[in-house]
């Protein structure tokens, strides 16, 4: 039986000082359940080995406390450690962990050594993080621990399940949309988990992965790696993936002083999509979301971006299918910019009202089975 992913954030530096013989515990919130779990670990930008140790899974009780009868040791080929070289990653065994559907798990690790500051993890995580000193993976209570500033996600970036019935992943590769920037912390209403609920709801065992980053854009570093250079590792490598959706990294190349052109868009778009279908995964296209009243915004970028829009909705696109963002949010009256009831009040990103418009948006039909779905055995 393959794995499914059922939860995930997007690598890229975070802002730490560096942790030595501390505990850190972590709270991701699935989408689908599973009978087993397994985590994915990653130093993929880091510059020297980082040592894990004493791994726990459990199901959280509350705040940073967990419930001791859930609690499961997590092994790397059978050890209660593993070291991860620069620039790689990890998966750890298969747990046999009864995991819950659209709930928080918590994920508690020590790290004995001390790491370099700057850690591979995700930043603007939305989800407090929790920090004690010493080796306190086991205790349920998390003692001396403390909130670390920031919510960010250190070293951890998937949760795998197994389940007989999912049919398959959904990640939706983004920026500061995606990531849920508007809403509220720990409150897990980004549009991903409001797509998770109306899945849950449509009997769609459908996994569904966050992989935006705040700032992110197609061409640049400058925020977390380009799009077009991390989208094999953040899309194509994901455990069951079946669909794409390519949301708001466009936004960020058009609304900044140096805009790309709508040619230089979608020619990336062609080629996410080619890299896409070559590995048997179906792309949802995102419409471009308006931001007019943003500083850059600009009469000759509007002009821009309906051209973007245009072609994404263009039946030859390629695309498998759209997500009208555009028209879930835009304001009818001025499709420039945002209705007000889903304008955060920045022109630039949604509220929560305006993130749940956008997973109402998206037509659950073209997410079904197919026989490429029903013969894959294997996780990637």
């Amino acid at each position: 039986m393959s794995w499914t992913g059922t939860w995930s954030v997007a690598s890229s530096i975070t802002n730490d000082e560096g942790f030595d013989n501390q505990t850190v515990r972590q709270i991701v919130h699935t989408s689908i359940g599973g009978n087993a779990a397994r985590l994915h670990f990653s130093n993929v930008f880091g510059t020297e080995p980082i040592v894990i140790r004493n791994v726990r899974i459990a199901k959280r009780k509350a705040s940073q406390r967990t419930l001791a009868e859930t609690d499961r040791v997590v092994t790397f080929n059978g050890k209660p450690y593993v070291k991860i070289a620069p620039g790689e990653a990890v998966a750890s065994d298969p747990v046999a962990f009864q995991v819950p559907a659209l709930a928080d798990v918590a994920i508690s690790f020590h790290l004995p050594q001390r790491t370099p500051p700057r850690s591979t993890g995700h930043v603007d995580g939305l989800q407090d993080a929790y920090i004690a000193p010493g080796d306190v993976s086991a205790d349920p209570a998390f003692t001396g621990g403390r909130i670390v500033d920031g919510q960010s996600y250190y070293f951890l970036t998937n949760l795998d399940v197994r389940n007989p019935a999912a049919l398959g992943a959904l990640v939706a590769f983004g920026a500061s949309i995606t990531d849920g920037m508007a809403s509220n912390g720990n409150a897990n209403r980004r549009w991903t988990n409001d797509l998770a609920l109306r899945l849950s709801k449509a009997g769609k065992v459908v996994g569904v992965l966050n992989e935006g980053i705040a700032g992110n854009d197609f061409f640049n570093n400058a925020a977390g790696q380009a799009g077009l250079a991390r989208f094999e590792r953040d899309v194509l490598q994901q455990a069951n993936v079946k669909w794409v959706v390519i949301s708001d990294n466009a936004v960020n190349d058009l609304n900044n002083r140096t805009p790309s052109t709508s040619s230089q868009l979608i020619r990336a778009f062609r080629q996410l999509i080619r890299r896409a279908h070559d590995a048997d995964v179906k792309v949802i296209c995102s419409t471009l979301t308006p931001f007019q009243g943003t500083p850059d915004w600009t009469p000759a970028v509007e002009i821009e971006r309906k051209r973007v829009n245009a072609f994404i909705l263009y039946p030859k696109s390629g695309c498998d299918a759209v997500l009208d963002q555009a028209a879930a949010v835009s304001d009818p009256a001025n499709p420039a910019a945002y209705l007000p009831a889903y304008d955060s009040g920045d022109h630039l990103h949604p509220n929560e009202a305006g993130l749940q418009a956008i997973a109402n948006a998206l037509d659950l039909d073209v997410l079904h089975d197919s026989s490429a779905a029903q013969n894959n055995t294997s996780a990637r």
